[in-house]
Protein backbone atom coordinates (compact mmCIF):
# COMPACT_ATOMS: atom_id res chain seq x y z
CA UNK A 1 0.00 0.00 0.00
CA UNK A 2 0.85 3.32 -1.00
CA UNK A 3 2.33 5.61 1.80
CA UNK A 4 -0.12 7.88 3.83
CA UNK A 5 -1.78 10.49 2.55
CA UNK A 6 -0.90 13.58 4.68
CA UNK A 7 -3.42 16.43 6.32
CA UNK A 8 -3.24 19.41 7.62
CA UNK A 9 -6.32 21.15 8.26
CA UNK A 10 -6.46 24.52 8.87
CA UNK A 11 -10.07 25.64 11.01
CA UNK A 12 -11.60 23.54 13.36
CA UNK A 13 -14.96 25.11 13.77
CA UNK A 14 -18.02 23.11 13.16
CA UNK A 15 -16.99 21.75 9.99
CA UNK A 16 -13.08 20.94 10.73
CA UNK A 17 -14.22 19.54 14.11
CA UNK A 18 -16.76 17.46 12.19
CA UNK A 19 -14.05 16.46 9.23
CA UNK A 20 -11.71 15.19 12.34
CA UNK A 21 -14.30 13.10 13.71
CA UNK A 22 -15.13 12.08 10.53
CA UNK A 23 -11.74 10.59 9.13
CA UNK A 24 -10.73 8.88 12.45
CA UNK A 25 -13.95 7.27 12.05
CA UNK A 26 -13.29 5.82 8.69
CA UNK A 27 -9.60 5.03 8.54
CA UNK A 28 -10.66 1.43 7.57
CA UNK A 29 -12.68 1.95 4.77
CA UNK A 30 -11.18 5.12 3.36
CA UNK A 31 -7.63 2.86 3.08
CA UNK A 32 -9.57 0.39 1.62
CA UNK A 33 -11.27 2.73 -0.80
CA UNK A 34 -8.27 4.81 -1.96
CA UNK A 35 -5.56 2.32 -1.65
CA UNK A 36 -3.39 4.24 0.70
CA UNK A 37 -4.28 5.56 4.36
CA UNK A 38 -5.59 9.04 4.82
CA UNK A 39 -4.41 10.78 8.10
CA UNK A 40 -4.57 14.14 10.04
CA UNK A 41 -0.91 15.14 11.37
CA UNK A 42 -1.33 18.43 11.79
CA UNK A 43 -3.71 21.62 12.45
CA UNK A 44 -4.72 25.10 13.40
CA UNK A 45 -7.34 27.75 15.11
CA UNK A 46 -7.37 30.15 16.40
CA UNK A 47 -7.71 28.91 20.14
CA UNK A 48 -5.93 25.55 21.71
CA UNK A 49 -7.02 25.62 24.93
CA UNK A 50 -10.74 25.13 23.17
CA UNK A 51 -13.17 22.47 24.19
CA UNK A 52 -14.02 20.47 21.05
CA UNK A 53 -14.43 17.19 22.19
CA UNK A 54 -11.34 15.96 20.33
CA UNK A 55 -8.23 14.05 20.97
CA UNK A 56 -5.75 16.33 19.16
CA UNK A 57 -2.55 15.46 21.44
CA UNK A 58 -0.82 14.02 18.90
CA UNK A 59 -1.33 16.40 16.28
CA UNK A 60 1.30 18.75 15.52
CA UNK A 61 -0.61 22.49 16.64
CA UNK A 62 -0.33 25.48 14.36
CA UNK A 63 -0.81 28.87 15.47
CA UNK A 64 -0.24 30.45 12.43
CA UNK A 65 -2.80 28.47 9.14
CA UNK A 66 0.57 30.06 7.17
CA UNK A 67 2.77 27.97 8.74
CA UNK A 68 0.82 24.68 8.41
CA UNK A 69 0.55 25.56 5.02
CA UNK A 70 3.88 25.49 4.56
CA UNK A 71 5.20 22.61 6.89
CA UNK A 72 6.94 19.80 4.96
CA UNK A 73 5.26 17.41 7.19
CA UNK A 74 1.55 17.59 5.49
CA UNK A 75 0.88 16.79 1.50
CA UNK A 76 -2.89 18.62 1.50
CA UNK A 77 -3.59 21.58 3.17
CA UNK A 78 -7.73 21.66 4.17
CA UNK A 79 -8.77 24.91 4.16
CA UNK A 80 -11.76 25.50 6.82
CA UNK A 81 -11.08 28.87 8.21
CA UNK A 82 -13.62 30.88 5.51
CA UNK A 83 -13.64 33.85 4.72
CA UNK A 84 -11.91 36.38 1.17
CA UNK A 85 -9.24 37.61 2.68
CA UNK A 86 -6.28 36.61 5.10
CA UNK A 87 -5.67 34.17 6.38
CA UNK A 88 -7.40 32.08 4.46
CA UNK A 89 -6.00 33.18 1.52
CA UNK A 90 -2.75 33.49 2.36
CA UNK A 91 -2.52 29.59 3.67
CA UNK A 92 -4.27 28.71 0.59
CA UNK A 93 -1.83 30.18 -1.37
CA UNK A 94 0.90 29.43 0.76
CA UNK A 95 0.33 25.65 0.08
CA UNK A 96 0.11 25.99 -3.78
CA UNK A 97 2.98 27.72 -4.32
CA UNK A 98 4.73 24.79 -2.17
CA UNK A 99 3.55 22.38 -3.99
CA UNK A 100 0.75 21.08 -1.92
CA UNK A 101 -2.86 19.74 -3.30
CA UNK A 102 -5.37 21.99 -1.10
CA UNK A 103 -9.12 21.15 -0.56
CA UNK A 104 -11.17 24.25 0.56
CA UNK A 105 -15.25 24.35 1.51
CA UNK A 106 -14.58 28.35 1.02
CA UNK A 107 -17.38 29.97 -1.16
CA UNK A 108 -16.25 33.63 -0.16
CA UNK A 109 -12.27 32.84 -1.58
CA UNK A 110 -12.73 30.98 -4.15
CA UNK A 111 -16.09 33.51 -5.65
CA UNK A 112 -12.86 36.54 -4.84
CA UNK A 113 -10.21 34.46 -5.93
CA UNK A 114 -10.94 31.40 -7.67
CA UNK A 115 -9.27 31.68 -10.71
CA UNK A 116 -5.88 33.33 -9.60
CA UNK A 117 -5.90 30.52 -7.27
CA UNK A 118 -6.42 27.72 -9.80
CA UNK A 119 -4.01 28.92 -12.41
CA UNK A 120 -1.31 28.56 -9.56
CA UNK A 121 -2.69 25.43 -8.66
CA UNK A 122 -2.03 24.35 -12.34
CA UNK A 123 1.12 25.85 -12.55
CA UNK A 124 2.59 23.54 -9.60
CA UNK A 125 0.64 20.83 -11.00
CA UNK A 126 -1.73 20.29 -7.89
CA UNK A 127 -5.07 19.71 -7.17
CA UNK A 128 -7.25 22.88 -5.66
CA UNK A 129 -10.78 21.08 -4.52
CA UNK A 130 -13.92 22.14 -3.35
CA UNK A 131 -16.51 20.66 -3.45
CA UNK A 132 -18.35 21.27 -0.40
CA UNK A 133 -18.12 24.82 -1.56
CA UNK A 134 -21.38 25.12 -3.10
CA UNK A 135 -23.56 23.24 -1.93
CA UNK A 136 -22.51 20.55 1.02
CA UNK A 137 -23.10 17.57 0.39
CA UNK A 138 -24.43 17.58 -2.95
CA UNK A 139 -21.97 16.35 -5.10
CA UNK A 140 -22.62 19.52 -7.96
CA UNK A 141 -19.03 20.56 -8.78
CA UNK A 142 -18.22 16.66 -9.82
CA UNK A 143 -21.40 16.21 -11.43
CA UNK A 144 -20.89 19.82 -13.64
CA UNK A 145 -17.12 19.23 -14.26
CA UNK A 146 -16.72 15.82 -14.51
CA UNK A 147 -20.14 13.69 -14.61
CA UNK A 148 -21.55 16.21 -17.21
CA UNK A 149 -18.11 16.55 -18.91
CA UNK A 150 -19.79 15.52 -22.47
CA UNK A 151 -23.02 17.72 -22.56
CA UNK A 152 -23.23 21.48 -23.17
CA UNK A 153 -25.35 23.35 -20.48
CA UNK A 154 -28.15 25.52 -21.05
CA UNK A 155 -29.27 26.26 -17.82
CA UNK A 156 -28.59 25.67 -13.94
CA UNK A 157 -30.65 26.79 -11.35
CA UNK A 158 -31.07 25.90 -7.60
CA UNK A 159 -31.71 26.90 -4.04
CA UNK A 160 -28.42 27.41 -2.50
CA UNK A 161 -29.05 29.25 0.70
CA UNK A 162 -30.96 26.73 3.59
CA UNK A 163 -31.92 29.67 5.34
CA UNK A 164 -33.80 31.58 2.71
CA UNK A 165 -35.40 28.40 1.66
CA UNK A 166 -36.04 27.77 5.36
CA UNK A 167 -37.81 31.46 6.22
CA UNK A 168 -39.90 31.06 2.81
CA UNK A 169 -41.36 27.83 3.68
CA UNK A 170 -42.39 29.01 7.24
CA UNK A 171 -44.27 32.09 5.71
CA UNK A 172 -45.99 29.51 2.94
CA UNK A 173 -47.25 27.20 5.49
CA UNK A 174 -47.78 28.99 8.83
CA UNK A 175 -48.49 32.56 7.03
CA UNK A 176 -45.99 34.05 9.35
CA UNK A 177 -44.93 37.93 8.42
CA UNK A 178 -40.80 37.62 7.11
CA UNK A 179 -39.73 39.33 10.45
CA UNK A 180 -41.10 36.32 12.87
CA UNK A 181 -40.08 33.69 10.28
CA UNK A 182 -36.30 35.09 10.82
CA UNK A 183 -36.48 35.83 14.03
CA UNK A 184 -37.47 32.12 14.66
CA UNK A 185 -34.26 30.85 11.62
CA UNK A 186 -31.67 32.93 13.72
CA UNK A 187 -33.62 30.90 16.96
CA UNK A 188 -32.69 27.54 15.81
CA UNK A 189 -28.98 28.87 14.44
CA UNK A 190 -30.42 28.69 10.62
CA UNK A 191 -29.82 32.72 10.25
CA UNK A 192 -26.66 34.57 11.44
CA UNK A 193 -27.38 37.30 13.93
CA UNK A 194 -27.06 39.34 11.31
CA UNK A 195 -28.72 37.55 8.22
CA UNK A 196 -28.17 40.46 5.66
CA UNK A 197 -25.10 38.20 3.74
CA UNK A 198 -28.24 35.33 3.42
CA UNK A 199 -31.23 37.04 3.14
CA UNK A 200 -30.35 39.83 0.52
CA UNK A 201 -28.80 36.98 -1.70
CA UNK A 202 -25.18 37.34 -1.62
CA UNK A 203 -24.33 33.84 -0.11
CA UNK A 204 -26.16 32.78 -3.11
CA UNK A 205 -24.30 34.89 -5.58
CA UNK A 206 -20.98 33.66 -4.40
CA UNK A 207 -22.06 29.85 -4.97
CA UNK A 208 -23.88 30.61 -8.11
CA UNK A 209 -20.49 32.58 -9.53
CA UNK A 210 -18.27 28.88 -8.75
CA UNK A 211 -21.16 26.76 -10.44
CA UNK A 212 -21.73 29.28 -13.38
CA UNK A 213 -17.83 28.74 -14.00
CA UNK A 214 -17.77 24.89 -14.06
CA UNK A 215 -21.36 25.05 -16.06
CA UNK A 216 -20.38 27.59 -18.63
CA UNK A 217 -16.73 27.61 -18.28
CA UNK A 218 -16.71 31.41 -17.72
CA UNK A 219 -14.21 32.72 -15.27
CA UNK A 220 -15.91 33.49 -12.05
CA UNK A 221 -17.23 36.79 -10.93
CA UNK A 222 -19.35 37.41 -8.39
CA UNK A 223 -19.82 41.18 -9.46
CA UNK A 224 -21.74 39.84 -12.50
CA UNK A 225 -24.33 38.50 -10.99
CA UNK A 226 -27.58 40.63 -10.73
CA UNK A 227 -28.71 40.37 -6.86
CA UNK A 228 -31.79 40.84 -4.90
CA UNK A 229 -32.97 39.25 -1.75
CA UNK A 230 -35.74 38.13 0.29
CA UNK A 231 -36.58 40.80 2.42
CA UNK A 232 -39.88 42.36 0.07
CA UNK A 233 -41.22 39.29 0.20
CA UNK A 234 -44.58 39.56 1.95
CA UNK A 235 -47.40 36.65 2.62
CA UNK A 236 -49.88 37.99 0.11
CA UNK A 237 -47.36 36.86 -2.24
CA UNK A 238 -47.13 33.61 -1.04
CA UNK A 239 -50.68 33.41 -1.06
CA UNK A 240 -51.38 34.39 -4.53
CA UNK A 241 -48.53 31.97 -5.63
CA UNK A 242 -50.29 29.11 -4.23
CA UNK A 243 -53.49 29.97 -5.35
CA UNK A 244 -51.72 30.49 -8.94
CA UNK A 245 -50.08 27.06 -8.86
CA UNK A 246 -46.64 28.44 -8.07
CA UNK A 247 -44.35 28.83 -5.09
CA UNK A 248 -41.62 31.16 -4.32
CA UNK A 249 -37.76 30.44 -4.27
CA UNK A 250 -35.21 32.37 -3.49
CA UNK A 251 -33.44 30.76 -7.03
CA UNK A 252 -29.43 31.38 -8.27
CA UNK A 253 -29.70 30.91 -12.35
CA UNK A 254 -27.72 30.79 -14.54
CA UNK A 255 -28.31 30.34 -18.05
CA UNK A 256 -26.85 30.73 -21.71
CA UNK A 257 -28.86 33.55 -24.14
CA UNK A 258 -27.79 34.56 -27.44
CA UNK A 259 -25.94 37.30 -25.76
CA UNK A 260 -24.07 35.88 -23.11
CA UNK A 261 -24.23 34.00 -19.62
CA UNK A 262 -26.93 35.59 -17.75
CA UNK A 263 -26.60 35.27 -14.04
CA UNK A 264 -29.01 35.86 -11.58
CA UNK A 265 -30.45 35.67 -7.92
CA UNK A 266 -33.74 36.79 -7.36
CA UNK A 267 -36.89 35.27 -5.20
CA UNK A 268 -38.91 33.38 -8.11
CA UNK A 269 -42.24 31.76 -8.91
CA UNK A 270 -41.90 28.28 -9.94
CA UNK A 271 -45.04 25.87 -10.66
CA UNK A 272 -45.60 23.67 -7.82
CA UNK A 273 -45.00 20.55 -10.18
CA UNK A 274 -41.18 21.42 -10.46
CA UNK A 275 -39.42 19.27 -8.38
CA UNK A 276 -37.33 22.24 -6.90
CA UNK A 277 -40.34 23.52 -5.80
CA UNK A 278 -41.20 20.01 -3.75
CA UNK A 279 -37.86 21.59 -1.49
CA UNK A 280 -38.56 23.00 1.02
CA UNK A 281 -36.94 23.45 4.83
CA UNK A 282 -33.04 24.32 5.16
CA UNK A 283 -32.68 21.75 2.41
CA UNK A 284 -30.79 22.98 -0.86
CA UNK A 285 -31.41 21.94 -4.64
CA UNK A 286 -29.92 22.35 -8.32
CA UNK A 287 -31.57 21.52 -11.71
CA UNK A 288 -29.54 20.96 -14.65
CA UNK A 289 -30.57 21.52 -18.27
CA UNK A 290 -28.12 19.99 -20.31
CA UNK A 291 -28.31 18.70 -24.49
CA UNK A 292 -29.21 15.02 -24.01
CA UNK A 293 -30.77 14.84 -20.78
CA UNK A 294 -33.48 15.60 -19.22
CA UNK A 295 -33.39 18.02 -16.38
CA UNK A 296 -31.34 16.63 -13.51
CA UNK A 297 -32.25 17.98 -10.13
CA UNK A 298 -30.02 16.91 -7.07
CA UNK A 299 -31.70 17.44 -3.65
CA UNK A 300 -29.57 17.28 -0.48
CA UNK A 301 -28.40 19.41 3.00
CA UNK A 302 -26.28 22.26 1.68
CA UNK A 303 -25.03 23.15 5.33
CA UNK A 304 -23.94 21.94 8.41
CA UNK A 305 -20.69 20.37 10.15
CA UNK A 306 -21.46 16.60 9.11
CA UNK A 307 -22.71 17.25 5.35
CA UNK A 308 -19.82 19.78 4.82
CA UNK A 309 -17.24 17.49 6.07
CA UNK A 310 -18.58 14.76 3.80
CA UNK A 311 -18.31 16.53 0.96
CA UNK A 312 -14.28 17.94 2.12
CA UNK A 313 -13.33 14.08 2.60
CA UNK A 314 -14.80 13.27 -1.17
CA UNK A 315 -12.28 16.03 -2.32
CA UNK A 316 -9.62 14.43 -0.23
CA UNK A 317 -10.22 11.07 -1.22
CA UNK A 318 -9.89 12.07 -4.54
CA UNK A 319 -6.32 13.11 -4.02
CA UNK A 320 -5.61 9.95 -2.06
CA UNK A 321 -6.48 8.09 -5.28
CA UNK A 322 -4.12 10.33 -7.68
CA UNK A 323 -7.23 11.87 -9.34
CA UNK A 324 -6.66 15.62 -10.73
CA UNK A 325 -8.54 17.77 -12.60
CA UNK A 326 -8.64 21.51 -13.97
CA UNK A 327 -10.12 22.90 -10.83
CA UNK A 328 -12.96 25.07 -12.88
CA UNK A 329 -13.28 21.66 -15.80
CA UNK A 330 -10.61 23.60 -18.16
CA UNK A 331 -7.48 25.43 -17.99
CA UNK A 332 -7.94 28.92 -16.42
CA UNK A 333 -6.46 30.52 -19.83
CA UNK A 334 -9.72 29.09 -21.57
CA UNK A 335 -12.14 30.65 -18.58
CA UNK A 336 -14.05 32.80 -20.63
CA UNK A 337 -14.48 36.80 -19.00
CA UNK A 338 -18.20 37.26 -18.18
CA UNK A 339 -19.91 40.95 -18.10
CA UNK A 340 -22.95 41.50 -16.21
CA UNK A 341 -26.19 41.02 -18.00
CA UNK A 342 -28.20 43.86 -17.79
CA UNK A 343 -31.54 42.75 -16.19
CA UNK A 344 -34.02 45.07 -18.45
CA UNK A 345 -32.67 42.25 -21.04
CA UNK A 346 -34.25 39.33 -19.51
CA UNK A 347 -37.34 37.88 -20.68
CA UNK A 348 -39.62 35.68 -18.95
CA UNK A 349 -43.04 35.85 -16.94
CA UNK A 350 -44.00 38.25 -14.34
CA UNK A 351 -45.96 38.11 -10.95
CA UNK A 352 -46.70 41.73 -10.49
CA UNK A 353 -48.94 42.60 -7.29
CA UNK A 354 -50.63 46.14 -7.30
CA UNK A 355 -52.54 48.22 -4.69
CA UNK A 356 -54.64 49.83 -6.90
CA UNK A 357 -56.67 52.32 -5.68
CA UNK A 358 -60.43 51.80 -5.61
CA UNK A 359 -62.12 54.58 -8.78
CA UNK A 360 -63.47 54.38 -11.54
CA UNK A 361 -60.88 54.32 -14.75
CA UNK A 362 -57.94 52.83 -12.71
CA UNK A 363 -58.31 49.33 -14.43
CA UNK A 364 -58.14 50.91 -17.51
CA UNK A 365 -55.24 52.87 -16.94
CA UNK A 366 -53.09 50.03 -15.47
CA UNK A 367 -54.16 47.60 -18.79
CA UNK A 368 -53.08 50.63 -21.38
CA UNK A 369 -49.87 51.28 -19.37
CA UNK A 370 -49.04 47.13 -20.17
CA UNK A 371 -50.60 47.73 -23.51
CA UNK A 372 -48.19 50.40 -24.25
CA UNK A 373 -45.25 48.44 -23.46
CA UNK A 374 -46.75 45.22 -25.42
CA UNK A 375 -47.63 43.09 -22.41
CA UNK A 376 -49.75 40.26 -22.64
CA UNK A 377 -51.42 39.35 -19.33
CA UNK A 378 -51.99 35.36 -18.42
CA UNK A 379 -54.19 36.09 -15.53
CA UNK A 380 -55.61 38.68 -13.30
CA UNK A 381 -57.15 38.72 -9.87
CA UNK A 382 -58.65 41.40 -7.64
CA UNK A 383 -59.66 41.08 -4.22
CA UNK A 384 -61.08 43.60 -2.41
CA UNK A 385 -59.27 43.77 1.52
CA UNK A 386 -61.70 45.81 3.68
CA UNK A 387 -59.06 46.24 6.41
CA UNK A 388 -56.96 48.70 4.23
CA UNK A 389 -57.41 52.21 5.14
CA UNK A 390 -58.67 54.52 2.90
CA UNK A 391 -56.45 56.75 0.70
CA UNK A 392 -57.41 60.67 0.60
CA UNK A 393 -60.83 59.73 1.07
CA UNK A 394 -61.10 57.91 -2.36
CA UNK A 395 -61.69 54.52 -1.29
CA UNK A 396 -59.72 51.75 -0.20
CA UNK A 397 -56.89 50.12 -2.28
CA UNK A 398 -57.45 46.86 -3.71
CA UNK A 399 -54.74 44.23 -4.07
CA UNK A 400 -54.61 43.31 -8.11
CA UNK A 401 -52.43 40.70 -9.24
CA UNK A 402 -51.28 40.11 -12.56
CA UNK A 403 -49.55 37.50 -14.69
CA UNK A 404 -48.03 38.29 -17.36
CA UNK A 405 -47.44 35.77 -20.69
CA UNK A 406 -43.24 36.12 -21.94
CA UNK A 407 -41.84 39.89 -22.03
CA UNK A 408 -38.93 41.59 -20.99
CA UNK A 409 -37.72 43.31 -17.42
CA UNK A 410 -37.18 46.51 -19.24
CA UNK A 411 -41.24 46.52 -20.72
CA UNK A 412 -42.50 46.06 -16.95
CA UNK A 413 -39.97 48.25 -15.49
CA UNK A 414 -41.52 50.78 -17.94
CA UNK A 415 -45.10 50.14 -17.79
CA UNK A 416 -45.27 50.10 -13.67
CA UNK A 417 -43.33 53.64 -13.90
CA UNK A 418 -46.00 54.76 -15.94
CA UNK A 419 -48.69 53.69 -14.12
CA UNK A 420 -47.03 55.32 -10.88
CA UNK A 421 -47.05 58.75 -12.66
CA UNK A 422 -50.95 58.09 -13.12
CA UNK A 423 -51.21 58.13 -9.21
CA UNK A 424 -53.90 55.17 -9.57
CA UNK A 425 -51.70 52.81 -7.07
CA UNK A 426 -51.03 53.13 -3.71
CA UNK A 427 -47.57 52.41 -2.52
CA UNK A 428 -44.53 49.79 -4.39
CA UNK A 429 -45.33 47.62 -6.91
CA UNK A 430 -44.55 43.92 -5.85
CA UNK A 431 -42.69 42.10 -9.29
CA UNK A 432 -41.40 38.62 -8.94
CA UNK A 433 -39.82 36.91 -11.83
CA UNK A 434 -41.44 32.91 -12.72
CA UNK A 435 -38.80 30.91 -13.99
CA UNK A 436 -40.38 28.62 -16.82
CA UNK A 437 -39.78 24.82 -15.49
Amino acid sequence: MAAPLKLGVAGLGTVGAALVALVTRQRGELAARCGRAIEIVAVSARARGKERGLDLTKLQWFADPVALARSPDIDVLVELIGGAGDPARAAVAAALAAGKSVVTANKALLAAHGVKLAALAESKGVALNFEAAAAAAIPIVKTLRDGLAGNRVARLYGILNGTCNYILTKMEQERMPFAECLAEAQRLGYAEADPTFDVEGHDTAQKLAILASLAFGTKVDESAIYVEGISSIQSADLSAADELGYRVKLLGVAVRTGKGIEQRVHPTMVRKDAAIAQVMGVTNAITIDAEGLNPLTLVGPGAGGPATASAVLSDIADIARGLKVAPFGRPTARLAAVRKAPMQRHEGGYYIRLMARDRPGTAATIAKRLAEQDISLESIVQRHDPGEPAVNGKGRPVPVILITYATTEDAVRKALAAVGRDRVISGRPQVIRIEKN
